[in-house]
């Protein structure tokens, strides 16, 4: 039998049995087919194939226990070995479903076949380890790694350090090892220092990472974007903005180039603290060094404006954006026309609408409702109409509330052919899961029963 046989035969293993004996690998099948042939017919005809077709066979398992049944079918038949490649496939499998006696077994058999030990195996054993969140383990395979003479390199430092960080309990252990990794012969890089600052930001110790920061300069180690953007982030974390700032600048002056994130996290932590000045003057600053404004840091600092009571200087942001080649989205919309209805801008907030719906944009009932309520207000009772008309010749359904404020308004007005109008839109539009019409006429029938009730005589 040729080799794709086998490959079918172990494919089809949910309805085969495997039976094993010293010589010999003998199949049942109990899938009702009598044509079916066992993938093994004599001894002389070995049915094995290559080892990197078996590789392949146990790569394709998905199943770790079965590609060990292969990988164990395999190497009793006389003659029949194993590659390298074989032993770690297999490895990561089990590893990866926990099976650490049938990992450690595997080691073993490695050792006792003379098979060469080199570092992928340690790879993939820290590997192996760190996905099951076992950084004791991981650590020990990496000072195993040690014993066994191999110099390891900084991706086998930055992988452990990685593991060991993201276990809290460990952080001061990876710390020790990050300490000693010139005795163990390998130099830590740019990430190593990243990935120990990084932990030390998030457990509070900014004095640490600082301090690491500044070790990189004295070992001649040059520091990237991402150092500055975590020292930022965890001064920002921290409420301590200006300081972020000064490293923006110290950044600048050597010549780097800040990301997109990076001024994300600074024009957040500016708004949050009210320092909308601030925070517009380094957005007007962020093309001039390099770094193109993007939607999100326009709509951060709109937001910052409108939560402020400043809607009319986020009106010159979106002014900004637009000149910059940067068009509004739904956000920046929402937000403006609610900015400018809490400041009682109704006038620009509804141009601001009619600007949104021409776009396609979705306003939202909540934007809706805020400028119907604001419109009634002021007694602008045409005028919520309009809003509501253009909403709903839109497709933009009012919420019910939204209806509880105006439908009382026009009634009291006695503009019957108005109220008639209205009503006429709503029910041009399509009943959706989403409109809540339906709960909309439940309150305007609600309402009219209580005029009537109220008013036997006009009925």
């Amino acid at each position: 039998m040729t080799s794709p046989s086998l490959h079918r035969s172990f494919l089809r293993s949910t309805k085969t049995l495997i039976t094993l004996s010293s010589h010999r690998i003998i199949s049942f099948d109990f899938s009702q087919n009598p044509n079916q042939q066992s993938f093994y017919s004599s001894r002389s005809n070995s049915p094995i194939g290559s080892p990197s077709r078996v590789q392949k066979l146990i790569a394709s398992q998905s199943d770790p226990l079965l590609a060990k049944k292969i990988f164990e079918c395999a190497s009793r038949h006389p003659n029949f070995c194993h590659s390298y490649s074989t032993y770690l496939i297999l490895i990561l499998k089990l590893g990866r479903s926990r099976q650490f006696s049938l990992v450690d077994d595997l080691v073993r058999r490695l050792k006792s076949e003379s098979y060469p030990i080199t570092p992928t195996l340690f790879s993939y054993l820290i590997r192996v380890y760190g996905e099951a969140d076992l950084p004791d383990k991981a650590l020990k395979t990496f000072y195993t790694m040690l014993q066994y003479g191999f110099k390891p390199l900084p991706k086998h430092l930055n992988r452990i350090l990685e593991i060991l960080v993201s276990h809290r309990n460990f952080v001061r252990t990876a710390f020790d090892l990050f300490r000693d990794a010139h005795r163990h012969g390998v130099s830590p890089n740019t990430q190593s220092y990243n990935i120990l600052m990084r932990a030390f930001c998030l457990n509070g110790d900014i004095s640490i990472a600082f301090h690491l920061f500044n070790k990189m300069f004295k070992r001649d180690i040059v520091p990237d974007i991402e150092c500055y953007r975590i020292l930022m982030q965890a001064m920002c974390r921290k409420n301590q903005v200006n300081g972020a700032v000064d490293l923006l600048e110290d950044m600048l002056n050597k010549g780097f180039v800040p990301d997109a994130l990076t001024y994300t996290t600074l024009l957040n932590s500016l708004c949050r603290k009210k320092k909308l000045r601030e925070a517009y003057k380094l957005l007007c600053r962020m093309k001039i060094k390099g770094c193109n404004p993007d939607i999100v840091h326009y709509n951060t600092v709109i937001s910052g404006f409108c939560r402020e009571g400043r809607a009319h200087d986020a009106c010159k942001v979106i002014a900004d954006m637009q000149n910059n080649g940067c068009l509004p989205n739904v956000v920046s919309y929402r937000t403006l026309v609610g900015g400018l209805c809490d400041k009682g801008m109704l006038d620009e907030a509804n141009n601001y609408m009619k600007e949104m719906l021409s776009k396609g944009f979705s306003p939202y009932f909540a934007v809706i409702h805020g400028l119907v309520k604001g419109f009634c207000n002021v007694g602008k009772i045409e005028e919520a109409c309009g809003v509501l008309t253009k909403s709903l010749e839109h497709g933009e359904a009012p919420h019910m509330d939204t209806w509880a404020i105006i439908i009382p308004l026009i009634c009291e007005v006695d503009d019957v052919v108005r109220s008639r109008d209205v009503l006429e839109q709503v029910l041009k539009i399509e009943i959706t899961g989403h409109t809540r019409i339906v709960d909309a006429g439940i309150g305007l029938e609600n309402y009219l029963i209580r005029k009537i009730r109220a008013n036997p005589r006009a009925s």
